[in-house]
C-alpha cells in the first residue's frame, strides 16, 4: 500500500536519472550526418576530461563497464603479456577474468572484502618482477561490491619507487563523478567509468581516458582492433569515428545534460555533496549496529568510497529487509554481491542525483523495515545522520 508512487532506486548503479536528463533525451532522433549532433558531441569531450581531472585524451564507448575494461586492455596490451591486480571486491576479480579472456597473465594480490589496497604489496610484487613481464597494474578505486576505496597516488608511488614500467590503469566505474578523482596529479595513465552512476545518464556509455604513457603502449599492443582502438576516437577525422559507427544520439544529450549538471554545480560541491551523504548514512548504521547486528563493511572510514556502502547484517536478514523495504516502502536496496551467504548482506548507493532528503528517505524506510522484521538494532539513526548533515553545512 505504501509502496504505491515514485519509486526510488538506491542501488549502486544505475543510479537515479535526473528529469532534466530524461526531458533531454525525450525527442526525435537527430540528424548523425552534420549540424547540431556535431557540436554537441565535441562539447562533451572538455567536460569529460574536466570531471576526470586530466588534460590528456578521452574517448566514448557504446558500451557498459565491461566493454571499457576489454578496450582499456586492448589498446595497452599484447597477448602473454602479465598483469597485476589487488583485488578488493568482486569487480577486480572481474577485470581479471576479462584480460584472462584476451590471454594475458593475470598476478593477483587479494587483499580481502574490507580493506584497501596495500601499495608496500604492490611494490614488492614489481620490484620481484626482475624480467620486467608486468605491463600493467589494474586498480579499482572504488569496489562497487564491496565500497572499498583505494588511494590511487600511492600506487603511482609504489610504481615509481619500484622503479618499474608498468602503466596504471584505474576502474572509476563507481566513483567518477561521486569521490574526488585526480588522474593527472595522482599519475594514472588509464581511467575508466560509464555513464549509469556518478555520470547520471542511462547504462550505454563507457569512457576511457589515457595519457602519452599508455597511448605509446598502444603502439605495440596486438590486442587492438579497429573498434576498440581508441585513437580514432580520441581524434576522429570523421565524426562516425567517435564511435566507428552510428552515435548513441539520444544518450548523448542525456549526457550533455547530466554534465551541465556538474559543471553547474561544480566538480569540488559534487565531491563534498557525496562526503556529508554518505558520512550521514554510517552515522546511521553506527546507530543501529550499537545494539544490533547490523555492521559497515569497511572499518576505516578513510577507506570507504562515498557513492556506495556495503553493509552486513546477518543471514537471512539482508533479503528480509531489502524486501520489505522495496514491497511496503517503495525503495530499492542493492544486494549483497560476491559476499556468501549473500543473504547476509546488502548495500546503498548514494550516488550522482541524490540529496539530504532523498538519504534521509533511505534511512527512515530502513529504520521501519528493522522495526516491522523485528530486527534487532540501535535507536537514534535519524538524529545521528541529522547532526552529521547540520554540523557539514552550518
Amino acid at each position: 500500500m505504501l509502496a504505491h508512487g515514485r519509486p526510488y532506486l538506491a542501488i549502486p548503479g544505475p543510479s537515479v536519472m535526473p528529469d532534466r536528463v530524461l526531458q533531454a533525451m525525450h525527442r526525435p532522433a537527430p540528424n548523425i550526418y552534420k549540424g547540431a549532433l556535431h557540436d554537441l558531441t565535441a562539447s562533451l569531450i572538455p567536460d569529460l576530461k574536466a570531471v576526470a581531472r586530466t588534460r590528456h585524451e578521452a574517448a566514448i564507448y557504446i558500451g557498459n563497464g565491461h566493454a571499457v575494461w576489454e578496450a582499456s586492455l586492448s589498446n595497452v596490451l599484447s597477448r602473454g603479456d602479465r598483469v597485476l591486480l589487488p583485488v578488493t571486491g568482486r569487480f577486480g576479480v572481474g577485470w581479471s577474468e576479462m584480460a584472462q579472456g584476451l590471454k594475458v597473465e593475470t598476478e593477483i594480490l587479494d587483499h580481502g572484502f574490507s580493506q584497501p589496497i596495500d601499495a608496500n604489496r604492490v611494490e614488492a610484487a614489481l620490484r620481484a618482477d626482475h624480467e620486467g613481464r608486468i605491463k600493467a597494474v589494474l586498480a579499482v578505486h572504488v569496489d562497487t561490491s564491496t565500497s572499498v576505496r583505494s588511494d590511487i597516488a600511492a600506487l603511482r608511488a609504489a610504481i615509481d619507487a619500484a622503479g618499474h614500467g608498468a602503466v596504471l590503469m584505474v576502474d572509476c566505474i563507481a566513483s567518477m563523478g561521486c569521490d574526488r578523482f585526480e588522474m593527472d596529479a595522482w599519475g594514472a595513465d588509464v581511467v575508466v567509468a560509464a555513464s549509469q552512476k556518478g555520470l547520471m545518464t542511462p547504462p550505454g556509455l563507457g569512457f576511457v581516458w589515457f595519457n602519452d604513457r599508455a597511448d605509446a603502449a598502444r603502439a605495440s599492443a596486438d590486442l587492438a582492433t579497429r573498434y576498440w582502438d581508441w585513437r580514432p576516437r580520441a581524434n576522429p577525422e570523421m565524426y562516425h569515428e567517435y564511435f566507428d559507427g552510428t552515435a548513441p544520439t539520444h544518450h548523448l544529450y542525456g549526457l550533455r545534460a547530466a554534465l551541465d549538471m556538474i559543471v553547474e554545480e561544480g566538480i569540488e560541491n559534487v565531491w563534498k555533496r557525496h562526503e556529508i551523504l554518505a558520512r550521514m548514512l554510517w552515522a546511521a548504521v553506527g546507530a543501529w549496529g550499537a545494539d544490533g547486528p547490523m555492521a559497515l563493511n569497511v572499518p576505516d572510514e578513510a577507506a570507504r568510497g562515498h557513492s556506495v556502502t556495503a553493509l552486513s547484517i546477518g543471514s537471512p536478514h539482508g533479503d528480509r529487509l531489502r524486501n520489505w523495504c522495496e514491497a511496503q516502502a517503495g525503495v530499492t536496496l542493492g544486494i549483497g554481491l560476491g559476499r556468501v551467504p549473500a543473504d547476509g548482506y546488502f548495500r546503498v548507493g548514494h550516488m550522482g542525483h541524490v540529496n539530504a532528503h532523498m538519504l534521509l528517505g533511505v534511512i527512515g524506510v530502513i529504520d521501519a523495515g528493522l522495526k516491522a522484521l523485528d530486527i534487532p538494532h540501535g535507536a537514534g539513526a535519524m538524529a545521528a545522520a541529522t547532526q552529521v548533515m547540520v554540523e557539514a553545512i552550518r
